[in-house]
């Protein structure tokens, strides 16, 4: 279960605005690839957060209103699909976590990023692997990443009702693949993944 435990080591050597960094969508068919960036304050935090996998629709967003509510700083960025084909999947999601990290109302002074080496954020920081199970910053940043992905894939649902968003949120289900297979791609849909490889 996440918890405080990585940051509050990196409190001892004086970093004070500690933020975590986590994806979601990126394996997905259709639209964006979304990454959140939060800061916790360390005297408000919420143990209930963790992994945005492993909660109900209910409890991510109960628990993106309190993150909204009592983080020292949040934000959201994101990749559309035609950036996705034109670059890749990798590069996309650096550039959604750029953005992300860029336009939090604070400038954190470390990021932990799930699984990926930050480099790319011109900010000292480390990668964890796993990280939205070990860190409750990195439990943030996917919880709130993963509430605005779906509420956008649920908007494009009204637009685009054959392809099941609303329920799949643009992943390679077996009813998303099949559609695709007698129904042209949307706009929105990723052309360079390729169904064979249920990406």
């Amino acid at each position: 279960m996440a918890d405080f435990a990585i940051e509050a080591e990196l409190i001892k050597t004086n970093y004070r605005r500690i933020c975590g960094v986590d994806e979601v969508g990126r394996g997905c068919l259709f639209g964006p690839v979304v990454a959140g960036a939060v800061i916790l304050h360390p005297g408000r935090l919420n143990y209930q957060y963790r992994d945005s996998k492993k909660l109900t629709p209910a409890q991510r967003l109960r628990l993106a209103h309190d993150i909204y509510e009592k983080a020292l700083a949040y934000s959201i960025g994101w990749c559309w699909n035609d950036e996705i084909d034109r670059s890749n999947i990798l590069e996309a999601t650096k550039q959604s976590m750029r953005q992300a990290v860029q336009h939090l109302q604070i400038k954190p002074d470390y990021v932990l990023v799930d699984a990926m080496v930050p480099d790319f954020l011109k900010v000292n920081g480390r990668s964890v692997i796993k990280g939205d199970d070990k860190s409750l910053s990195i439990a943030a940043a996917s919880i709130i990443a993963k509430v605005f992905r779906d509420f956008l894939l649920e908007k494009f649902a009204e637009f685009f009702p054959d392809y099941g968003l609303a329920q799949n949120k643009g992943y390679p289900t077996k009813k998303h693949k099949n559609m695709l297979l007698f129904k042209e791609v949307t706009i929105f849909h990723r052309k360079s993944f390729k169904l064979k490889n249920g990406c």
